[in-house]
């Protein structure tokens, strides 16, 4: 095994909070083994830019996308920030992609990587029983979020109910392989380079991937599993993205993240997970405090086995 800790590639989506995202920034870089690449969606791009903090360890893209619940712009984006980092000319170990309202919770999670060298982390769900999302054509007014009983989203719920009795209201008829199964899940990963890598180069060589998600439904959360998943890499993937998220219950929310506030901390530490989110420091500002002054990758057991030995040593 490597005896040096893996170097990593953070891949930050941000659009907001800009002092709580440098906070997170600092956290990562604190080691000498880091690069935080930096997304500003481009309805925030010039309230945020210039604001975060200036680092040779740090790169704000110039390119910004127009960011969308439930479009492929947030695939556009990730695709972004991916090709930004191989184009880097950089030797990296690990790609992680992770939001500006994320924070680091639990120390040594370079070291966790070095241990399970070669594993791919994120969550993922067989697709059987939500194949509407990918199988039928959504028009834009669709592809996007609503927190109340909108038209809209009974549409979407009676779409899918047809689509699983056999009614395509309007069928996806761009080329798939038979042989290609479905997968969803989370959005955000930790995945070694070589499996970033080749996902570019087969997104280059295969047009048709990406042509059959353009008008699919949340495909960020489909896209980069299916993909992976149905690759020579699929062996390596552990069923766990390392991020804590709290959901929500009522019919406004249930579908997405809660904002995490100081009640929620014993809980956001005993699920042992390394990242959490989401964050909002004009909500809680106790909570982000908290972890970004307790947590850091130079935190606890954040060394290197040949620095363990020079601390013993001296």
């Amino acid at each position: 095994m490597n005896s040096t800790l893996p170097r990593t590639a953070y891949m930050l989506q941000i659009h907001n909070n800009p002092e709580q995202v440098n906070k997170f920034i600092n956290q990562l870089i604190s080691g000498d083994h880091v690069d935080v690449y930096v997304h500003i969606d481009k309805k925030y791009y010039e309230t945020c830019n210039g604001r975060i903090i200036e680092s040779p360890n740090v790169k704000v893209l110039n390119k910004s996308v127009d960011c969308e619940w439930g479009d492929i712009s947030q695939v556009d984006t990730t695709l972004l920030l991916l090709n930004e980092v191989m184009s880097s000319q950089k030797t990296y170990d690990y790609v992680c992609l992770r939001s500006g309202q994320d924070l680091l919770v639990k120390n040594g999670f370079h070291n966790y990587l070095l241990e399970n060298k070669g594993k791919v982390f994120l969550n993922y769900r067989s697709m059987k029983n939500e194949l509407g999302l990918v199988e039928l054509e959504w028009p834009r007014i669709t592809r996007k979020r609503y927190t109340s009983a909108h038209p809209v989203r009974i549409y979407r719920r009676i779409a899918q109910e047809l689509h699983r009795k056999g009614i395509n209201v309007l069928p996806n008829k761009n080329y798939w392989p038979k042989d290609y199964s479905f997968y969803k899940g989370s959005q955000w990963f930790t995945i070694p380079y070589t499996v970033a890598n080749y996902m570019i180069d087969f997104l280059q060589e295969n047009k048709w991937y990406y042509k059959f998600f353009e008008n699919t439904l949340i495909p960020d959360e489909s896209f980069f599993h299916t993909l992976i998943m149905n690759s020579p890499y699929k062996a390596d993937v552990v069923n766990n993205n390392l991020l804590f998220l709290k959901w929500g219950e009522t019919l406004s929310d249930r579908n997405s993240p809660q904002y995490l506030k100081s009640e929620d901390i014993p809980q956001i530490e005993k699920s042992n997970q390394y990242f959490a989110r989401k964050f909002d420091e004009q909500i809680d500002p106790l909570v982000v405090d908290y972890f970004t002054q307790k947590y850091s990758l130079r935190g606890v057991n954040e060394v290197s086995p040949n620095e363990e030995q020079l601390v013993i040593a001296d």
